[in-house]
């Protein structure tokens, strides 16, 4: 604000009412050098205002309306000339000022002021004229002049415009008239001074304008009188009809809009979180029932002694000898023992036969999975993210493909930020700009090395074999303002040295300038500070009068140049931003190869610099193909950590299945071959699963082929071992052969098998009913490879433990079969080290009175514990745990987070369905004058009005309504040929005035201007393929021609699309929320424009991002994993059932525990930053398959255990089953999993080595230490059935010899000592405290 003393009068006016300083025009300025426009200045004229009649009186009123006093009335101080340049000087800036009609009301109001104004002595003093000579005549032309303004005038008329929006980029209009301080700092004064600054190339003189408070009129000089005119608000309507203006320009026109509501209360009980209190509620209540159950049992137990304590001459218990009465038998029971016993007798027969005849099997087995095998030739391996985890006919899926198939997909990112740390900052003393703060980086020389840079990557040449020429840039560049055929300097890209047209020559102009009486010199740093604030300029106000626009004819908006700055302090910004766009492709298209050729030479050129000594810069880089390179790279990198932990969980199989009775016979007794086979077993059903599916045509991925195998392993070794374990520990019977013996192992342990397999397989089935198609063919393929590999057990291992056999009975060496040892074997089985161990030691002691209590509540509290914790996990999969941890893509995202100051954009897209052509729907759309204050770009404004809540920071840009100000009278945008050849046809704005004189249209006395249907369809291609200029801004080419698809037959527009952008969204859960956040916006949209008359019921406005087709699984996927989980759940409880004859209790037990494991993972993922995501989904339901290992066949075991009391039951189903289930599946994992720790992808290390390692120790816990507890609480009791089984063989079995008991299998079925006859015979039994009978199935 300028209060200025009394001045010098420069001219002899005469100051006073009526009177006029200035007249005609006197040729261009003769000081002004460069100028955009026509730099006509007025004559020296002092003297009465004229008197404005016919055609000059018709345009006078037209472009000063509000000087206006009637035909006849009216005078001004401006000719008809004059009146002409005021009009086409005014109409630049009209052009983005119509839209609000009061803003552009005074901003004509002021010029016609200072020009036409009949008191223009009273407002203006001239302060500087030259002579000049016009047709002979000696005049003085006017080349600056004091303005003398109120300030309730300029404030008035300023407010009324400072927030009228250009829609095309989002911002504001002032920030374009603001010179260097842009928007945000920009002030009446300083928004008068860019229009009084001749040296921006579009003021044909300087004006000095000064600014008079209302209390200093008395400090003005005589005679003058600062102007204090009425200037309307932008909340009203003007003397010539125009409306008031919509709410996006003006605050003031704003509807009462409530603001969002609070967010969601946390769940809260009292002051305690509402799950931790539930959590701890429900543990209470557990240990409250286990409790009483306690005491019930208690109480029971010491009723039955009392009435029932006495015991026979054996001292066993009288009620434990009692005989089992047939009527006593339940239906369970009885279908329990017929299950069991039609599956022994099946599996003893089947295995009987595979192992007789061995080789045929092998060579059959081998048939079969090469068969299968083929098919991997026509497997397809996905490596697509978006294809891998976004199904087909998901939401963001259908609207990516609705969104690529009109607008083409988004372009391709190829990005570079760089820093120079340690540079120190320096001050630099603007004549323009005062003392401004440079940042170390913000250098000339780093600038040149910069521009060096880009030219060596935007000079990229190679051959291609598609395009059969050497390809360069300009093939594959996004070039917004010459898509068809696009030169080198047409590509977008957006860095710092555009804005000197990456000109070195433009960095080292260098001009003396003066300001204000002080002469000083004038370089690059001006003009850059001058371009960051007002991107949008086409000059400078410097005396270099260099362009802001970059050199493909585009703005460079300063947070896609520079970033790491506060407050827009552009100068102090810490990084450079180096982008290269390119178009996208699909995927069959030939140029999509061209276009990577191209990234992996500038990847190269990068890497390249980076690496060279010389270079001044850190930065990080990264290609629009970085992501899909890098998991590729450390997939086939870690290929080799897999390998290691297969051949690790080899050497331990090898190693553990041996017997090694003795030193001598190692070479006899290792199962060295028998654990290859194990492995080629699993191996070879995998690879016939994959074979499967790659002749149906279901693709895999890099997840299969790491984890499927792993899983297979973990379920095929534990399966292997118990099956292996038990044929060691069994004695041959008298008569037996080999064969036979295989064959009856098989058939007491395979129902087991059995019972895990298809759990296992049919929760793997049901789990391929997800929607994601990693889920989904993962389950597929991990379904089919336990059954393949169930399969392959059930003959070609069992073939090869045959041989194995027949070698060992041979005393044969393994490896070289040619040699014998002399060292017989020994005729008692081997149990091992882990057998006796648990038996003696583990068993007694975890089945302690005191430990089982103890463990009991232990594992509830872990469960309620986990539950808690469950509640707290964080869903979602930050981009950077994909990566590698040596990648280059991580300090890419790193300064991506620090360095960038804005979000990825959004588009808003509409569906065919919607009339854009009708009045109605167009101010549906809009956000101008005359347009709905709910319309859709209205609705995006106020969304940003609250960013921290909508995750929109910058408002949608709309192609309707910079159509209907590029249509407007007011601006030169939309001309018709007068003459010519092209005579009624558009005229663009370059074109001679003379040559088209006619308007698009003509403005309605309402100053709303809509057009017609005819003339929609007439001008709306020319306005999407009219390039923008100086002197039309609102050309749609390049901002808009991609986002209207236009019938040009039957005018209907089938897609549109309006672009906003996003706030910084940091990780998974803001993309998350930003996504549902913006659909709900969308679908508030669509349901107003749907109840417009002639909109179709299927119409939808819905958001689009590249982002979002990734995070959308995240919104679902917490609902969709829990069914999945509990679709594999069910299975393990209905097979354990039926297997198991309908035994309900084991079935639950079974599956209670199971819960519990996975509750508990889930627990620790929250502990252990593992995040909930597709990649722990997968290894959440490979979790319930392993846990089934880990459960199931020691439920099985207790359940068919004849021992008396639960608790005997529960000790010798945790030491035979128990030692199993720990060498197979424990051991067997963890040496495999620990490896993992060793990968380099974060992928491997995080969902992979902690995910399984916590699947792996919590499914040992519990199934070694918890469930044996269990159910010897609340174990089912013995089945009746078995005891009448044994009760009616026990004569048979009486005459049966000494000998032939201790050949008897060593297997499930044993019978308490106290339901024998006492005979001398079971002297042997009672030292070994059981009988080993026969098998009865």
């Amino acid at each position: 604000m300028l209060i200025s003393p009394p001045l010098q009068m420069f001219s002899d006016a005469q100051h006073e009412a009526g009177f006029c300083s200035m007249y005609e025009e006197c040729g261009k300025n003769p000081t002004v050098s460069g100028s955009l426009l026509n730099s006509n200045v007025p004559c020296k004229n002092p003297g009465p205002a004229r008197e404005v009649v016919g055609a000059h009186y018709d345009l006078f009123k037209e472009v000063c309306p509000m000087l206006d006093q009637g035909e006849g009335q009216t005078f001004a101080c401006c000719s008809l000339q004059q009146l002409i340049s005021l009009q086409s000087s005014v109409s630049l800036s009209k052009a983005i000022l119509l839209r609000c009609p009061s803003c552009a009301y005074n901003f004509a109001h002021i010029h016609c002021i200072t020009t036409c104004s009949p008191n223009q002595s009273q407002t203006i003093n001239i302060t500087r004229t030259i002579p000049v000579n016009i047709s002979g005549t000696e005049k003085e032309a006017v080349v600056s002049y004091q303005a003398y303004v109120s300030t309730t005038f300029s404030d008035a008329s300023f407010n009324s415009c400072k927030n009228v929006r250009i829609p095309a980029t989002g911002g504001y209009a002032i920030g374009t008239m603001c010179g260097r301080y842009g928007s945000t700092l920009c002030t009446p004064q300083r928004w008068l001074d860019f229009q009084g600054d001749s040296s921006n190339g579009l003021a044909p003189l300087d004006i000095d304008f000064r600014l008079i408070p209302p209390e200093h009129n008395a400090a003005v000089p005589e005679g003058m009188v600062p102007y204090a005119g009425l200037a309307l608000g932008c909340n009203e309507t003007t003397p010539t009809g125009g409306e008031e203006c919509s709410c996006q320009d003006c605050q003031e026109s704003c509807p009462p809009v409530p603001p969002p509501g609070p967010l969601p209360e946390p769940f809260m009980i009292g002051n305690m979180d509402g799950v931790l209190a539930i959590s701890l509620i429900l543990f209470t209540i557990l240990c409250l029932f286990f409790l009483i159950f306690l005491v019930v049992k208690c109480t029971n137990l010491f009723k039955k002694k009392k009435s029932k304590s006495g015991k026979d001459k054996n001292a066993n218990d009288v009620h434990l000898n009692q005989t089992v009465n047939p009527k006593d038998i339940t239906c369970t029971d009885r279908a329990s023992l017929v299950t069991q016993k039609y599956l022994g007798s099946f599996f003893q027969s089947w295995g009987t036969v595979m192992a007789r005849h061995p080789l045929k099997v092998i060579f059959a087995s081998l048939l079969v999975v090469a068969a299968f095998t083929t098919g991997l030739m026509n497997m397809q391996l996905t490596t697509d993210p978006v294809q891998l985890w976004s199904a087909p006919n998901s939401r963001a899926r259908r609207e990516k493909d609705f969104h690529d198939e009109n607008f083409a997909p988004f372009f391709r990112t190829n990005q570079l930020i760089l820093t120079a740390p340690g540079r120190p900052s320096y001050i630099y003393d603007s004549l323009l700009f005062g003392t401004t703060n440079f940042s170390g980086l913000i250098s000339k020389d780093l600038i040149l090395q910069l521009l060096e840079l880009q030219q060596r990557i935007q000079d990229i040449e190679f051959w291609s074999d598609e395009l059969n020429k050497t390809a360069t840039l300009k093939d594959v560049c996004y070039a917004p303002l010459n898509p068809d055929n696009p030169s080198l300097t047409d590509c977008a890209v957006n860095s710092l040295p555009q804005y000197f047209q990456n000109s070195v020559k433009n960095l080292n102009l260098k001009a003396n300038m003066t300001q204000l009486g002080v002469t000083k010199e004038v370089d690059w740093r001006d003009h850059f500070i001058y371009c960051v604030n007002s991107p949008l300029s086409f000059k400078d106000i410097t005396a270099l009068n260099l362009s802001c626009m970059a050199d493909y004819g585009g703005p460079v908006f300063p947070f896609l140049a520079v970033g790491g700055y506060d407050n827009e302090d552009y100068t102090a910004a810490e990084a450079f931003i180096l982008t290269f766009s390119l178009n996208n492709y699909p995927r069959d298209d030939p140029k999509f190869k061209v276009v990577e050729q191209w990234e992996a030479m500038f990847l190269q050129i990068v890497q390249e610099y980076q690496k060279d000594p010389s270079t001044n810069f850190t930065f990080a880089y990264m290609a629009e193909r970085s992501l899909e390179d890098e998991i590729n790279r450390t997939t086939i990198e870690d290929f080799s950590i897999f390998m290691i932990s297969y051949a690790v969980i080899f050497l331990y199989i090898a190693v553990a299945l041996g017997e090694y009775s003795s030193f001598k016979r190692i070479l006899v007794d290792s199962k060295f071959l028998v654990g290859l086979g194990g492995i080629l077993v699993v191996t070879g059903s995998v690879l016939a699963s994959m074979g499967f599916y790659g002749w149906v045509g279901i693709p895999s991925s890099l997840i299969i082929v790491q984890v499927v195998p792993f899983l297979v392993l973990a379920v095929g070794a534990d399966n292997i071992f118990i099956f292996v374990l038990e044929y060691q520990r069994d004695v041959l019977q008298p008569g037996e052969k080999r064969e036979e013996q295989i064959g009856r192992v098989l058939g007491s342990v395979a129902p087991s098998m059995l019972l895990c397999s298809i759990s296992e397989s049919v929760c793997f089935f049901l789990g391929a009913l997800s929607t994601m198609p990693a889920v989904k063919s993962f389950a597929l393929y991990a379904a089919l490879a336990v059954l393949m590999d169930f399969a392959l057990q059930m003959t070609a291992f069992v073939a090869l433990l045959s041989l194995d056999a027949r070698r060992q009975d041979g005393n044969r060496c393994e490896v070289a079969c040619c040699f014998k040892v002399k060292t017989q074997r020994p005729a008692k089985p081997n149990k091992g080290f882990l057998l006796p161990f648990m038996e003696k030691y583990y068993a007694p002691v975890l089945l302690h009175p005191v430990s089982r209590r103890v463990v009991t509540v232990l594992f509830l509290f872990m469960f309620c514990a986990s539950i808690f914790l469950m509640f707290n996990v964080k869903v979602g999969l930050d981009q950077e745990l994909a990566m590698p941890t040596d990648s280059y893509m991580l300090t890419y995202f790193e300064y991506l987070n620090k360095y960038f100051e804005v979000g990825v954009p959004t588009y808003f897209v509409t569906t065919k369905g919607f009339n854009f052509s009708d009045v109605t729907g167009m101010n549906a759309v809009c956000s101008s004058v005359g347009c709905d204050q709910f319309s859709l770009t209205q609705k995006i404004q106020y969304a940003t009005e609250y960013p921290e809540r909508s995750y929109l920071a910058i408002p949608a840009s709309s192609w309707v309504d910079d159509f209907i100000d590029w249509l407007n009278p007011g601006s030169r945008c939309c001309r018709i040929y007068t003459s010519g050849s092209n005579t009624g046809q558009f005229c663009p704005a370059y074109e001679n005035t003379l040559t088209c004189l006619k308007k698009c249209m003509t403005l309605p006395s309402s100053g709303i201007l809509r057009p017609s249907v005819k003339d929609f369809n007439t001008f709306l291609p020319s306005f999407l393929t009219n390039r923008p200029d100086l002197q039309c801004p609102k050309g749609g080419l390049g901002a808009y021609d991609t986002a209207v698809v236009w019938d040009n037959v039957t005018g209907e527009i089938s897609a549109s699309r309006f672009m906003a952008y996003h706030t910084p969204l940091r990780n998974s859960q803001e993309f998350t929320a930003a996504l549902l956040t913006v659909r709900e916006l969308a679908h508030n949209i669509t349901m107003a424009m749907r109840r417009i008359p002639g909109t179709a019921e299927d119409f939808e406005v819905f958001p689009y991002s590249v982002t979002y087709v990734y995070y959308e699984q995240y919104i679902t996927i917490v609902y969709e994993g829990v069914a999945n989980i509990c679709l594999c759940l069910l299975p393990t409880f209905v097979v354990c059932c039926i297997l198991l004859g309908l035994d309900l209790r084991s079935g639950f037990l079974n599956l209670f525990t199971i819960v519990m494991i996975t509750v508990d993972t889930v627990g620790v993922m929250t502990l252990w930053s593992i995040d909930y995501n597709a990649v722990s989904l997968i290894n959440l339901v490979t979790a319930v398959g392993i846990s089934v290992e880990f459960v199931s066949h020691t439920t099985r075991s207790f359940a068919l255990s004849t021992l008396p009391t639960k608790v005997e039951r529960a000790k010798e189903a945790t030491a035979k089953m128990g030692s199993a289930v720990f060498a197979g599946v424990a051991m067997t994992n963890l040496p495999g999993i620990i490896v993992l720790a060793f990968a380099k992808a974060q992928l491997i290390q995080i969902f992979f080595f902690r995910l399984n390692l916590v699947i792996t120790l919590l499914g040992m816990a519990h199934g070694l230490i918890f469930l044996p507890v269990l159910l010897s609480f609340f174990g089912p009791p013995v089945n009746k059935a078995v005891l009448l089984e044994l009760q009616n063989n026990k004569a048979k079995e009486m005459d049966y010899s000494s000998t032939e008991h201790d050949n008897a299998s060593f297997e499930n079925d044993e019978i308490p000592i106290s339901v024998l006859p006492e005979t001398p015979q079971n002297e042997t039994v009672q030292d070994s405290k059981k009988i080993i009978i026969s098998k009865s199935f």
